[in-house]
Parts: structure tokens; sequence; C-alpha cells
């Protein structure tokens, strides 16, 4: 075992938090856009959806389920108990926003390596995967 100063782990506890909170804000903020019908998401959504769900429901009723998955797990993020399933849970939610740069090329792609505005909107969330390992490893009970 790893001896951390007194200092450092006080550190590590304070951007933990930080990083949750974070993380909370994201996805409460852009799910609660979702399900006001004002995200600027909206129409990158209903297009995944068109090309991989369609025929379940509208895709404005997806959309708003979708806000609905995010807030929830931003709220998840808030327990400490509930660091794993929301660990998971995120892992799963951003293997869906990769899926446009697949499906979607001609949405997140100029050219070769050069990606859209909605192309770097979706690779951005590889931050979102850091903070949220960053705190699950942080949390998990052989660290401690």
């Amino acid at each position: 075992m790893v001896a951390i100063k007194k200092d450092y782990l006080k550190m590590l506890q304070t951007a933990s938090w930080i990083n949750r909170m974070m993380i909370a804000l994201v996805y409460v903020w852009f799910g609660f856009l979702k399900i006001l019908g004002t995200s600027p998401a909206e129409g990158l959504v209903s297009d995944l959806f068109n090309v991989t769900l369609s025929g379940l429901m509208s895709p404005s009723q997806f959309v708003i389920c979708l806000g609905v998955f995010e807030c929830v797990l931003g709220l998840i993020w808030l327990f400490p108990s509930l660091t794993k399933i929301a660990f998971y849970t995120l892992i799963f939610h951003l293997i869906t926003t990769f899926m446009p740069i697949v499906l979607l090329p001609n949405t997140t792609w100029t050219s070769f390596f050069s990606l859209t505005l909605v192309g770097q909107y979706i690779v951005k969330n590889v931050v979102l995967l850091g903070a949220g390992y960053f705190v699950y490893v942080f949390n998990a009970p052989s660290f401690r």
C-alpha cells in the first residue's frame, strides 16, 4: 500500500468532489435542455434516433426520455454510494454519444481527421469519461 500525505489526500478528495459535482451539473443541465426542447443537440439526437431506433416512438418523445435519463444520471453522481452505478451508466451513455461519429459521418466529419463542430461536441465527451473514471477509482474501496 502506498502512503499518501494528508495534504495530498485532501487535494484528491477535493478534486473528486469537484469532478463529481461538475459531471452532475453537465448531465442535469444538458438533460434539462432536452426536456425543455431547447437543446442544440436535439437535431443530432433525432437524426441518430432515425438511423438506430426509429419506430419505437417519435424522435421528440425520445429526446425528452433521453433528457430525463441524463438528469437522473446527473443526480445519481451526487451520491457517493452510487458511484459504481453512475460510472457504468456513464460509460453506456458515452458509447451511445459516440455513435454519430460512425453512423452520421456527414454530420460529424469534414474530411479525414477533421471534425465538424458537431463532431467536436461529441469527442469532448472523453473529458467526462476521464473525470468519471477519476471519481470512480478514488471512491473504490481498494483506494481507501
